[in-house]
């Protein structure tokens, strides 16, 4: 696949766009890029805490002073979309934030504390021992189970910080139950943003940092996969991995410049 025939990017966020308040290099000409030869694009994130106008406004004042909700794409919203099409306007215990509440609101689900059709756990702050033990007992009695993304820990202003894989570990060594998960690495993510984006995955390429996620995210989805080397991953670490992606640069500065010049021959 050549980068030319790319039609829509997605883009991973933390260790390819930017790290901690500052873009990466190339970054900001990759988008111009981007935008100049019509191409689509969007940004992805596990975090279901936050909803997309959050990321939008990080983006804005990173430099990406265009960034709209519309370019952010979040395993909240993949979890909703999926869900309405399981059962529409089900009666969800949800395990969330403010925002994540609200994102299954305007999905037209019913958020209750008794006979839930659904139990979906999203990253939250809240939580508490009554929250997670009438959750269990939902599972227990035989209530699909759902969560929004798998990860272990999340950045944190100091540290990393505990996130929803840890919770969901201890729920399955309670209930002896797994969840279905919409987000990095699983496919479903993918599903959604081909609907959202009305694109094709034939033309349609992931871009990320992170083999485990990122990039067998996009494998089993079947799109093309682009991993750069500015975050978790580096080069010694590919040959090693299950998940091979199609294309490796250093940075989206490398990127830019190899889709700027296949770009030219158009």
């Amino acid at each position: 696949m050549r980068l030319k025939d790319i039609k829509t990017f997605l883009f991973d966020m933390d260790g390819t766009v930017y790290l901690g308040e500052q873009l990466l290099p190339g970054a900001l000409e990759c988008f111009d890029t981007l935008k100049e030869k019509g191409r689509n694009f969007y940004f992805l994130t596990n975090n279901s805490s936050r909803h997309a106008g959050f990321y939008a406004s990080k983006l804005r004042k990173m430099g990406l002073s265009w960034c709209t909700p519309n370019h952010i794409i979040t395993s909240g919203e993949a979890c909703v979309f999926h869900l309405q099409r399981i059962k529409p306007q089900a009666r969800v215990f949800l395990l969330g934030t403010r925002e994540l509440e609200m994102e299954f609101l305007r999905g037209g689900f019913t958020l209750v504390q008794d006979d839930p059709d659904f139990v979906v756990l999203g990253f939250d702050k809240t939580l508490t021992y009554r929250k997670l033990d009438r959750a269990c007992a939902f599972i227990l009695q035989g209530t699909p189970f759902f969560a929004t993304h798998p990860d272990l820990a999340c950045p944190g202003d100091e540290r990393p910080l505990l996130d929803m894989g840890c919770i969901i570990k201890a729920i399955e060594a309670f209930t002896g139950k797994s969840p279905r998960i919409f987000g990095k690495p699983y496919p479903e993510m993918i599903e959604y943003a081909l609907w959202r984006t009305q694109g094709q995955k034939e033309t349609m390429a992931m871009i990320g940092d992170r083999l485990y996620t990122d990039i067998a995210m996009g494998k089993r989805a079947g799109i093309t996969t682009i991993l750069v080397l500015t975050g978790e991953t580096r080069i010694e670490d590919v040959p090693a991995s299950s998940w091979q992606p199609d294309l490796v640069f250093p940075s989206l500065k490398e990127f830019q410049k190899t889709l700027t010049k296949e770009m030219s021959q158009e």
